[in-house]
């Protein structure tokens, strides 16, 4: 159960397994391209790269688990390919059904059950620059709700198009994380949200967290009008 008090939340997460795919390091050379040899190659040369990403570290961190609830978050979600739309739009021309269909915000999970054969119920969040934060949250209620099932947490997001860089200046390169929620997993998370008016946060959320979960003893971020705070409980 989320402890509440007066405007302050706080919870603990077991992670049993996490994934990360991170467009920086691969940039530098360190990881090799995204590796989709699970996906059929008619399918795959139709995705983004961010549903490459996000695919990806679902398929590693569930591995042969059976079923898995799934939730998907993005802050930004397929906005490249939106953006190209707008664009065909504005040309004039006529746009893909198939991309349209790629574009919408569910269009990752809804994939991932379909290569998995898995009908397991599948969430799909996106809460401005809190999209990782939020999405962890609703993947730990998920847990204590079926603490008997394994929950999966993707979260994917990219830059924005150059035309968004004025409203959008957050230096965010492509990533994926996933993390695999179990009920007695070791490896515990201790999260905390509360109201805060500190200057904003100018890296992303999933980064911050990600801080901690390699090792930092604790690692905190500030949005509009929250800060979030992620820390090892042995700490």
């Amino acid at each position: 159960m989320v402890q509440q008090y007066p405007s302050v939340s706080s919870w603990i997460v077991p992670i049993a397994r996490w994934v990360v795919w991170d467009g920086a390091l691969r940039e530098s050379g360190a990881p090799s391209p995204v590796d989709l040899d699970f996906i059929d190659p008619m399918l795959r040369r139709r995705l983004s790269l961010l549903a490459k990403m996000a695919l990806k570290v679902a398929h590693d961190c569930v591995r042969d688990l059976p079923a898995v609830q799934f939730v998907y978050a993005s802050r930004h979600g397929e906005l490249t390919r939106t953006t190209s739309m707008l664009d065909d739009l504005a040309a004039g021309e006529s746009i893909s059904p198939t991309a349209f269909t790629m574009a919408v915000l569910n269009s990752t999970a809804g994939l991932f059950s379909i290569l998995r054969h898995d009908m397991t119920p599948s969430t799909a969040i996106s809460a401005s620059a809190e999209s990782f934060g939020n999405g962890l949250l609703e993947a730990y209620m998920q847990l204590t709700e079926n603490p008997e099932r394994p929950v999966l947490l993707v979260y994917a997001d990219e830059p924005t198009p150059s035309v968004y860089q004025h409203i959008e200046p957050e230096d965010s390169s492509a990533h994926a994380i996933g993390l695999l929620l179990q009920s007695g997993a070791p490896d515990t998370i201790a999260c905390t949200s509360v109201p805060g008016n500190h200057a904003l946060s100018h890296e992303a959320q999933s980064r911050a967290f990600l801080r901690c979960l390699e090792g930092a003893s604790a690692s905190g971020w500030h949005g509009a009008g929250k800060s979030w705070t992620w820390r090892r409980p042995s700490q």
